[in-house]
């Protein structure tokens, strides 16, 4: 359905951590804001499958960390 829908590509986890976590292909061109606006996407995907999640809960509370933490990408540190 992500990629259907939103051209985004989620994997499931395997092995001790299966149902528990998923895995973004982003084939390392990453940076904070292709973040944020994956994450958008994860929260709507969710949404679509029947999880309820409140959109915006996921993207707002990575913008409140990147806003008061250290970059990400540690060419800009």
């Amino acid at each position: 359905m992500a990629w259907k829908r939103y051209n985004s590509s989620l994997g499931l986890a395997l092995n001790k951590v299966a149902g528990k976590v998923f895995r973004i292909g982003h084939l390392g061109n990453l940076d904070e804001l292709k973040l944020l606006g994956c994450l958008a996407g994860v929260e709507m995907v969710m949404r679509d499958v029947g999880y309820p999640v409140k959109l915006g809960s996921g993207v707002g509370a990575a913008c409140a960390y990147l806003q008061n933490n250290t970059p990400l990408i540690p060419s800009r540190m």
